[in-house]
């Protein structure tokens, strides 16, 4: 359960850290909007593509994860004492290579 709240809350700081940049990344082009240099507007529009683009990928990435936990989900329902078993398996490897480091 420790483990679950530590991602979402990874995810979540992920999250605000990439709309906080997305925000100022936005609030850069806003304010140079009078700038007329044509390497100033070049670098405005190229920022503007890199925000777009972080935002598709971004969706991209939550879907793709909504998809994996369902997935996972069905496996787990159609399978549950093979899950059961690779889940027992896995641990009791995890705790004797751990058991061996000390």
């Amino acid at each position: 359960m420790e483990m679950k709240n530590d991602m979402k809350e990874d995810t979540t700081r992920t999250y605000h850290d990439l709309q906080s940049f997305a925000e100022d990344a936005q609030a850069l082009v806003a304010a140079t909007t009078d700038v007329a240099g044509d390497k100033v507007v070049e670098a405005r529009k190229r920022l503007a593509a890199a925000i777009e683009k972080s935002k598709k990928a971004w969706r991209n990435v939550q879907e793709k994860a909504v998809e994996g936990v369902k997935a996972t989900d069905q496996v787990i329902r159609d399978h549950p004492y093979q899950a059961l078993g690779v889940a027992f398996g896995v641990g009791a490897l995890v705790g004797f290579l751990l058991s061996r480091r000390n």
